[in-house]
């Protein structure tokens, strides 16, 4: 069968409008999904640091469980199993705000947050333990300690690893249109199911995922650049 490219069949009334809005929903949920991955992979990392036992155990519990279930049965349970667990005020909140929206934002976030923790993890244990030492020795605290001389290191360390954790994020987004988030994914699919244009719509939503995909990457190196880690070349 010999079929006919009409790239102009997506970009004609309403679809470009629909791409927009779906690529506007995809930062959105990708940008606060990172947010909260980012404070709560922080926070856990830090706790991992205390050398509490009890600590230790749960976070790597925590962090297994986010790690080797998939990402769409996290969804899928956030979205169907957490609101059944809630007050009905609390249902009805979501349900009036977005439910579908603000639920998949925070299991993507949750699961991020077990990569983010074990990546700021790895790299606190490559700043020299001496440095750790030498704080003691100054009559630092634990926690200024992590604030003024660990953690700074670590960010600049952790950012190959978080650059990649970025990229899987925004990708995971489109999980979401399992839910009914009208995201980039989504979008294309409607618009195939308008236009018939399976190939040409799917073609311009990866176009646009590797838009993306590029200009984190380029983000990310001018990061790398201009906060390498201490004493590198």
């Amino acid at each position: 069968m010999h079929y006919v490219f009409d790239f102009s069949a997506i970009f004609q009334g309403e679809y470009p409008a629909w791409l927009l809005r779906g690529l506007v929903t995809t930062l959105a949920l990708a940008g606060l999904a990172w947010i909260l991955a980012f404070l709560v992979g922080s926070l856990l990392a830090v706790i991992r640091l205390t050398g509490s036992p009890v600590a230790n155990a749960l976070i790597a519990l925590y962090v297994a469980f986010h790690r080797n279930v998939p990402m769409l049965v996290h969804i899928l349970f956030w979205y169907f199993g957490v609101p059944a667990l809630l007050p009905q005020a609390a249902t009805d909140w979501l349900n009036a705000h977005g439910s579908e929206f603000i639920l998949s934002c925070i299991a993507i976030g949750l699961v991020m947050s077990a990569y983010i923790c074990e990546d700021l993890r790895s790299a606190v244990r490559a700043i020299p333990a001496g440095q750790v030492e030498a704080a003691r020795a100054l009559g630092l605290g634990f926690l200024r300690t992590m604030r003024c001389v660990v953690l700074p290191q670590a960010f600049r360390i952790a950012i190959p690893p978080l650059l990649n954790q970025t990229l899987l994020l925004v990708k995971n987004t489109s999980l979401a249109m399992a839910i009914g988030v009208a995201e980039l994914t989504a979008a294309g699919r409607e618009i195939e199911n308008y236009t018939f244009r399976t190939f040409e719509a799917y073609a311009v939503v990866t176009a646009i995922y590797l838009l993306l995909s590029f200009l984190i990457m380029g983000g990310g190196a001018l990061l790398q650049r201009r906060y390498r880690p201490l004493g590198g070349h």
